[in-house]
Formats: structure tokens, sequence, C-alpha cells
């Protein structure tokens, strides 16, 4: 445990701070109030002002956006693979938690819950609707490569990278050897200095990196609640309807809750290894009994696809692609990976102590994408295989982006039918927890200023973020997607905020490299 570790008993004693930084506990509830009083009042109006915010952003923002998540993954691999890649995070000989469950932990709290949104549906959307970089004739097998390559760009070795590599390594070096608290103001503090850490500034940045993954983890929540209470009642007839999306989010909130107040090396663990069992036992049912030569020769073509058009996919702009594609596809998802990349890479720091950087970089940018690619193609490219044979037609309902519906349709045409959604069903629930979970637990980190805050401020942060979709589900699901929107203006001032660790990143690995004797 870091020096930081002495002052828990002194931080928790006081009145506020036992829910956290007072700066950050205003500004984000103050948020949450905000946004949920304007759209009882009036919805319109608010979804105005952030669509217009939304387009503005995706128009001037973007292409910095795509710029900064290439040069993360390029930088981070070259940190990886250099001498200094061999030191280790934390200074500990060996790493406090084992491979699987480290690695089972990444991949349920990082992309998880949109991952499995969109894996059944993403694919069969670029494949029925060709993505403005190929030529291909939608709807053709000469489309199918292009369809699966479009969906590994949004959820692969970009995405991933900025999540969790050079923040990381920035937040490591600093909690770990300097002894500065697991927050976002942390990773300025190479640049500005001992005055970020303390006064309103910190407290500000805090404040606009935990408001930014809110909105991102209040989403899937949401949509969450939607897409189980549509299959409920598709499966078992079940009414779909509020009173049925508020008793998935109360089950939902209890599970990650709970998992939360038990910690890292209990609910967390224990729910991302259920969860990538799980998730194992689904997938090999669907490559056994599936279209399995379909499957397997998809994968080779598009994996072929995505390496070979990569820069053409990760630098198209609205110049050259539709302002509409380009809004609600690449910069809305690069965006999203942006606003949560401080508290990813505060988790990522905290459960990666005794890991070596190249194994911590590689993990998370390299293994969990490719871990990513083959689950979009055993769901989505099941879907895309049943849209060639005509076994449906999800054009209708990809237009209008209803990725429930997808996601169940594709569903039921797997292997085992009902039983195979009910399952995916539950897959895609306890994905959406072990985000949720895993937030709680970083933004109660954010305010408490060390790694071991309080459980009932992760109980409450956890049960804020459940009451929000709550009340925003009760006045339909558009204000679920008016905050979905919402997450692309808050990777505005995030990525400023990130923007100093394509050069603290390196700069903190070599300084470990020395520290430990390791050197070029």
């Amino acid at each position: 445990m870091s020096s930081t570790s002495a002052t828990v008993s002194a931080s928790e004693s006081t009145g506020l701070r036992r829910l956290g930084d007072p700066v950050v506990l205003t500004l984000t509830m103050g948020f949450i109030l905000l946004f949920v009083g304007w759209s009882l009042t009036d919805a319109k109006g608010l979804a105005s002002v952030i669509g217009d915010g939304f387009s503005w952003t995706a128009q001037y923002m973007g292409s910095f956006f795509q710029l900064l998540l290439l040069l993360t993954f390029f930088i981070s691999l070259a940190v990886a693979l250099s001498r200094a890649g061999a030191a280790r995070l934390g200074g500990l000989a060996k790493p406090e938690i084992s491979t699987f469950r480290w690695m089972s932990m990444i991949l349920c709290t990082l992309l998880a819950g949109g991952g499995v949104f969109f894996a059944a549906g993403e694919p069969v959307y670029h494949f029925v609707v060709s993505p403005p970089v190929f030529t291909a004739e939608a709807g053709t097998a000469e489309a199918v490569a292009p369809a699966m390559a479009q969906s590994f760009m949004h959820w692969g070795f970009l995405a991933w990278a900025v999540l969790g590599s050079l923040t990381a390594l920035v937040l490591a070096y600093a909690h770990y050897v300097q002894g500065k608290p697991l927050q976002p103001r942390t990773l300025l503090y190479p640049v500005l200095g001992e005055r970020v850490m303390t006064g309103w500034f910190g407290g500000l940045v805090d404040a606009l990196c935990v408001i930014a993954v809110v909105a991102g983890t209040v989403g899937p929540i949401g949509f969450l609640a939607t897409q189980m209470s549509f299959g409920l009642h598709e499966l078992f007839g079940i009414a779909d309807e509020f009173s049925t999306q508020l008793t998935i989010l109360v089950m939902l909130a209890g599970v990650y809750m709970a998992s939360a107040v038990s910690g890292l090396h209990r609910g967390i663990q224990l729910l991302s290894r259920f969860n990538v069992i799980l998730a194992l036992a689904i997938a090999a049912v669907i490559f056994i009994f599936g279209p399995t030569l379909f499957l397997t020769n998809t994968y080779l073509s598009s994996m072929g696809e995505y390496l070979s058009s990569f820069f053409a996919m990760s630098t198209v702009t609205a110049e050259t692609a539709p302002d509409w594609w380009m809004k609600w596809w690449t910069v809305f998802f690069f965006a999203w990976f942006i606003g949560y990349t401080p508290l990813m890479s505060i988790f990522v720091a905290r459960i990666s102590r005794g890991r070596t950087i190249r194994e911590t970089i590689l993990a998370v940018a390299v293994l969990a994408p490719i871990a990513t690619s083959i689950w979009f193609t055993l769901l989505g490219g099941s879907g895309i295989y049943h849209q060639l044979a005509g076994t449906f037609d999800l054009t209708e309902a990809l237009n209008n982006f209803s990725f429930d519906v997808a996601t169940l349709t594709v569903a039921e045409a797997l292997p085992g039918g009902t039983v195979m959604a009910a399952a995916i069903l539950l897959l895609t629930t306890i994905f959406v927890a072990t985000t949720g979970d895993s937030m709680s637990y970083a933004i109660a980190t954010v305010g408490a200023g060390h790694d071991e805050p309080h459980y009932l401020v992760r109980a409450f942060w956890g049960g804020a973020m459940a009451l929000m979709a709550a009340i925003l589900l009760y006045m339909g699901a558009g204000q679920i997607g008016v905050l979905q929107q919402f997450i692309v203006l808050t990777a505005i001032p995030v990525s400023l905020i990130i923007l100093p660790s394509l050069w603290t990143g390196p700069k903190a690995a070599y300084a470990m490299a020395r520290a430990q004797g390791v050197t070029d």
C-alpha cells in the first residue's frame, strides 16, 4: 500500500469528506440535479442544447479525438516494447491479483457494458449500411469483412489503449512512487506540480472526469433496463413497461452496489470471473453449434481487412464521410472512451500493481481488443450470417438504432434459441453490473483521494447513478439518449486533461525503470 494509505483513517474521520472532496461532490451532484431538473421542466430544450453541442463537437473536435487515440496507441506500444517495459508498477516483486482474475477484471470493466450491447447489432448495421471507407455493395458477401472491420475499429486497439495505457502509467508512478492520490488531477501533476493537487482547480478537474463517467455509465444502465424489459416481454410475455424497467434497475443496482461495497478482492473479482466464464461458455456454444466455418472465415478476413484498412478507418473525417455517420459512430465512440479514460486508468493502475509495464499495456491495448473482436465476430458474425440467409431482416430496426431488437433477434437465432437468448440477456446484465461496480469504486476513490474508499461511499455513488437512470427512464428512453449525446461534450475537457500523458506516460515509465535498475 502506498504512503497515502496512512491517511485513510484521518480523511474518513472528517464529516463532509466521508463522501469525498466537497468540490467534486458539489459539482457532480449539481450536474445530476441540473440534468434531471432540466429534463423534467424542459426536455425538448435540453435535448436541443445538447444536440447542438454534440454536432459542434463532432464537427470541430472529431479529428483531434482521432489523433489523440492514434498517438496514445502507438506511443504506448513503443513504451511496452522498450526496456522500460520490464519495470513493475507499484514496486512489488509479483502481482497482487492472479492473471486470470486480473484479465477478467480488465475485460469486464472497461468496454464491457457498451461492447456487449453493440456486439450483435453493430456489425449487422455496417453490413446493411456500408461504412464510408469501403465500396462493397451493402448486403452482399463482399460487405461482410468491411462490416466486421469497422466494428473492430470502434471497439479495438485505439479504444482500449486510450482507456488504460499511458494514463495508467502516469497515475501508477505518481501514486506508488511519489505518494500522490489516485485522482484525475494527478494526471496533470507532472505538468502543473503541487498547484493542481490542492484547491478548487484540482477539484474541478476531478469533477469534470467524474461527470463524464456518470454520464457514460448511467446510459448503459438505462439501456440495459430497456433491453432486458423488451427481452423479457418477447421471451416470457412479461409486460414491457416502466415498472418492469424499474424492477430490473433495482436488481441491477443491488448487484453492482454489493459488489462495489465488498471491494476489489471480493465482489468485483468474483463478478468479473463469473462473467468471463459465462461468456466463454456462450462463445463455445455459438462456435461449435453455429456456422463454424463461416465465423472462422469471417474472423480471418475481417481481421485482415481491419489491419490493412486501419489508417483509412481511423483517419476518416467529416470531409470524406457523411456528417451524420461520423457523429453517430466514430466520433461518438471515441469521445465516449476519452470521457471514461481518467477513471478507468485509476482502476487499471489499482488492479495492476506488481505487473510489468509491458504486461499491462499489452493486456489492455492488444489482448483485450483481440478478445473483443472475437466476441463481436461470434455475435455480430452470426447476425450477418442469418441476415444473408434471410432468417430475418434487421435493416429497418437498425436504421432506427433499435439495438435491443437486433440483439434479441440475433440471440434467438443462435443455437439454443430462447435459452441462448436468456443467457445473453443475463450476460449483458452482469457486464453492465461489472461496469457499475468498477465505476462506483473509481468515483469513490477519486473523492476519497486514496485506494480504499469507505464502503458507504461506493454504495452512495452506485445508488446515485441508478436513481438518475430511473428518473430519466420514467420520462422515456429518449432522455437516456440525450445523456449519451452529452458524453461527447464531456470529452472536450477530459481530452485536454489526458493530452499530456502522451509525454508524461513514457517519462513515468522510464522513471520507474531507472528506479528499479531497468535501463536501456
